[in-house]
């Protein structure tokens, strides 16, 4: 079993929560009643129906399993106010690209579209440590990238 800690924020973790909560309460008993349903048509062996609402509840069933096994190796991160990066650190870096503005989140918060990213991904390795003013280099599938740390909050 995996017992690798999942960093989360405080809203992360609620959001997690509150997900487990929405699959369990009514996803599941849904998709068990998608089930019931499709064998009251009669052969599983050729039913389409019943063959779509299992594998729907294998997803599922997977997606719950995920969601614990996260929430139980959780450990909630408080906002990071130091001079170097860390996880919860709010960050300015400046590339050829321009500025852009990132938070260092766990690799279970990470969305990438709306600036966060997890401290597992290559910026975010790259970033952890830094202080302001620093300067540092990413290797990505398009090559190499240089960045500066602008402000760090």
């Amino acid at each position: 079993m995996n017992t690798k800690p999942v960093y989360l924020t405080a809203e992360g973790l609620e959001k997690l929560k509150a997900e487990l909560h929405h699959l369990i309460t009514s996803e599941r008993p849904r998709v068990a009643a998608r089930i019931h349903d499709a064998k009251q048509d009669g052969d599983i062996s050729e039913n389409a129906e019943y063959e779509d609402a299992k594998q729907e509840q294998s997803f599922l069933e997977g997606r719950i399993a995920t969601l614990e096994g996260q929430l139980k190796n959780a450990q909630v991160i408080a906002g990071h106010n130091g001079d170097k990066v860390g996880i919860g650190s709010k960050v300015v870096i400046k590339g050829t690209d321009g500025e852009e503005k990132l938070t260092i989140v766990g690799s279970a918060e990470a969305s990438p579209r709306e600036g966060r990213i997890s401290n597992e991904s290559p910026v975010g390795q790259a970033l952890m440590g830094r202080k302001k003013g620093e300067t540092f280099t990413v290797q990505t599938p398009a090559g190499s990238a240089d960045y500066t740390v602008i402000s760090i909050g």
